[in-house]
């Protein structure tokens, strides 16, 4: 009898989850970004759930909630119903970086989360005041090794992405301990690199291209494997001779854990749409956003990279002996 009981409560409950999910969705969606408008996240959340909303026939609204590095919104979307209608735009430092960042991450970004895929990549490059003394990258790294009291290098603020990159850079050039100069962003950061305030920062292109074309900043490197038609000038890290330093951001749509399986191919199904789109995709190219390729935009993709990164940028947090608590 019991048994009999459980195996119809079992079929109710999947049949249950089934019709919510081929009816998903019914009513407009939450896309939260975990940092201020007008950033990387926000800018590529806008473009790609313009498109995806179309798709299902739902609005996704953009919701902004900025603190402590993206963790605390990144916190609440793990804790939200897994029922498709509170989504978030995680990136690399929100889901990948932190948990070796944060001494009391209240989320695990492996377990906590529905991958859903990557939305846009965002290549990393070194730039420097444009009156510095070094022109080329290595000529920055032979520079500061030379004289690291004299340096002075910008970041977003501990634990962002423009921090984590940097570390890495660092650590794979040998560059010892520096002044580091923690901002509330990246606009004020990159305001004292323009004013010569201070000397460099590592930073994503759509924050950056717009500086270096004007001439404002010296553009040193982009750390891909080829140049970015937004910057043509500016040679990769293997060209000038640092190859290993190879990373760039990202940005990707995930749900809290447990979201059903034809909710997740719908949302997936959306974006591989968004990305697909001529106009979408050339939206983000212009601002020198690289489109996922077709792997990268599934849930396996994304689940990869992050493992990936969290690997890659382990080390180097850990042994800076930085944590957040």
């Amino acid at each position: 009898m019991l048994r009999r009981t459980f195996i119809g409560f079992a079929a109710a409950l999947l049949m249950g989850t089934a019709a919510m999910a081929q009816n998903y969705p019914e009513k407009p969606i939450t896309l939260v970004v975990a940092f201020a408008a007008g950033g990387p996240t926000d800018v590529i959340a806008r473009i790609v759930s313009e498109h995806m909303s179309k798709t299902l026939g739902q609005q996704i609204v953009v919701e902004n909630l900025a603190g402590a590095g993206g963790t605390t919104a990144t916190a609440k979307v793990a804790g939200a119903a897994p029922d498709g209608y509170t989504l978030i735009m995680g990136q690399m430092g929100t889901h990948a970086a932190a948990p070796s960042l944060y001494e009391s991450l209240k989320y695990k970004p492996a377990e906590d989360f529905t991958p859903v895929g990557i939305a846009g990549i965002t290549p990393i490059l070194v730039v420097a005041k444009k009156d510095f003394q070094a022109n080329t990258l290595g000529e920055l790294i032979d520079y500061v090794k030379a004289n690291p009291d004299k340096v002075n290098q910008a970041n977003a603020g501990v634990g962002s992405i423009s921090f984590t990159t940097c570390i890495l850079f660092k650590s794979i050039t040998g560059i010892p301990k520096i002044n580091e100069v923690a901002y509330k962003g990246t606009g004020p950061a990159l305001n004292d690199l323009v004013a010569g305030q201070v000397d460099f920062m590592c930073d994503q292109i759509t924050n950056l291209a717009p500086q270096i074309t004007a001439g404002n900043v010296k553009g040193l490197a982009i750390a891909t494997v080829e140049r970015s038609p937004v910057l043509p000038d500016v040679p990769t890290t293997k060209e000038a001779g640092f190859g290993d330093f190879q990373i760039s951001g990202w940005n990707a749509i995930m749900a809290p854990k447990g979201l059903p399986a034809g909710i997740q191919a719908k949302l997936a199904d959306a974006l591989n749409k968004a990305l697909s789109d001529e106009a979408t995709a050339k939206k983000l190219t212009d601002l020198g956003t690289v489109v996922p390729n077709a792997e990268e935009r599934t849930p396996a993709g994304l689940a990869a990279v992050m493992e990936r990164d969290s690997k890659l940028l382990e080390g180097p947090l850990k042994a800076s002996g930085i944590t957040i608590k």
